[in-house]
């Protein structure tokens, strides 16, 4: 874990954004990582709910739409899935989606994909892995997004904090969806520790689900807003005057502390 965090504070150091002009690769509007979360936490009917909401988000009209108004009218998008580690052959290959067709050949993709749960929740990997897809991914998009899905606070490798400052540091804005459908009192307000502890970035923001009827309009609008580049007031998140970003490690046997991080 020490290793880790002494990467994640590394590579914070020393990375610089990446100016988007100066790569070679196909231009567009946004690439975008979908980061969804398959811990054990989530039974398997929320993960049902969650991966058929990104299906329909990704072939609705008003998100084709979102993307046909942008400069270019395509982005470039992935996927994988992640508990306490990456999900094993998870990632989706990066792809280009211009038209109703390739984004249902994508959703495609997604939905045909066997569901496999992972025990531990690494917002810390997630981040850290995401980051690592955009390189030479063959595409050059005006903005870098990560999208990270979850139902609890990080409890597994690295503190989570490092891993979002290192990938805003290379110009990557880490948004967040809070899946509060089954809540635990253990940890206080999901999208609150979302809000102060796992997003970052120019605009970057949380939405949240609490109703397994409100998954797919809740990525979908969480889709339009990361393609479109707009911000939705109704995603605010006020900041709390002391939120523990630590707290899901604490609530693990043998926490180890990390002073630098404590708040």
């Amino acid at each position: 874990m020490l290793a880790a965090l002494t990467m994640f504070l590394g590579l914070t150091a020393f990375a610089e954004p990446r100016d988007a002009a100066a790569e070679s690769g196909t231009a567009v509007d946004l690439e975008l990582v979908l980061a969804v979360d398959i811990s054990g936490s989530m039974d398997l009917e929320e993960a049902q709910i969650q991966r058929a909401g990104y299906v329909a988000a990704l072939t609705h009209p008003e998100f084709l739409a979102a993307i046909r108004e942008g400069f270019n009218g395509r982005i470039a998008i992935s996927y994988f899935e992640w508990g306490g580690i990456i999900g094993q052959n998870s990632q989706l290959p990066w792809s280009l989606i211009a038209t109703a067709d390739d984004a249902a050949r994508f959703a495609e993709l997604i939905r045909k994909r066997p569901f496999a749960s992972l025990r531990g929740t690494s917002l810390s990997a997630a981040i850290a892995y995401g980051s690592k897809l955009f390189d030479a991914n063959g595409f050059a998009g005006a903005r870098r997004v990560i999208d990270i899905s979850g139902d609890g606070p990080n409890n597994y490798g690295a503190p989570v904090t490092p891993a979002r400052d290192a990938a805003t540091a290379l110009g990557i804005v880490v948004n967040g969806l809070a899946i509060m459908v089954r809540p635990s009192a253990g940890f206080g307000p999901l999208d609150r520790y979302y809000a102060d502890c796992v997003i970052g970035g120019p605009g970057a923001f949380v939405m949240s689900v609490q109703e397994p009827e409100d998954f797919a309009m809740a990525i979908r609008r969480k889709l339009v807003l990361e393609v479109s580049g707009r911000q939705s007031p109704a995603s605010f998140v006020p900041a709390a005057d002391r939120t523990d970003c630590l707290i899901g490690e604490k609530m693990r046997p043998g926490f180890q502390r990390y002073p630098e991080l404590d708040r």
